[in-house]
Order: C-alpha cells, then structure tokens, then sequence
C-alpha cells in the first residue's frame, strides 16, 4: 500500500459518511428510489421479489457522469 491508496480509502469513507447524511435528513423526500417504472417488484403472501433494474441504470449512470467530471478536472 502507499499513500494514493490511503487517498482513495478516505475519499470512500466521506462519500459514505455524505451519502448516510443525505438519507438520514431527506429520506421523506426519497421514496421514488427503487419504485421507478421498470423496477421489478413481485409480491405475494408469503414471498416478495425485489429487482431494482431501472433504479440501478440510473445510478450507474449518475457515478458514470460524475467519474467522467472528477477526471476531467
């Protein structure tokens, strides 16, 4: 290990750290994640399938565009 490794270890832990914030303080605000069109939901008695397709498209999408500004700076 060296210390690019430490860098990357503690940019993870603030992105973690900010992402529990923004759930913890607008999670009245978020009850579309995961109930987008194309998410697959299945429910039952006794059984529940959960898929979220869509909502990880767009998530993947979203990390794709900010991956793509961080390395342009």
């Amino acid at each position: 290990m060296n210390a690019e490794t430490g860098k990357y270890i503690i940019a993870g832990g603030v992105l973690v750290i900010i992402a529990g914030m923004v759930i913890y303080f607008f999670h009245d605000r978020l009850h579309w994640i995961g109930r987008l069109p194309g998410d697959i939901r299945i429910e039952k008695e006794n059984f529940r399938f959960y898929f979220p397709i869509t909502t990880m498209i767009l998530f993947s999408v979203m990390l794709s565009l900010l991956l793509w500004l961080f390395r342009k700076l």
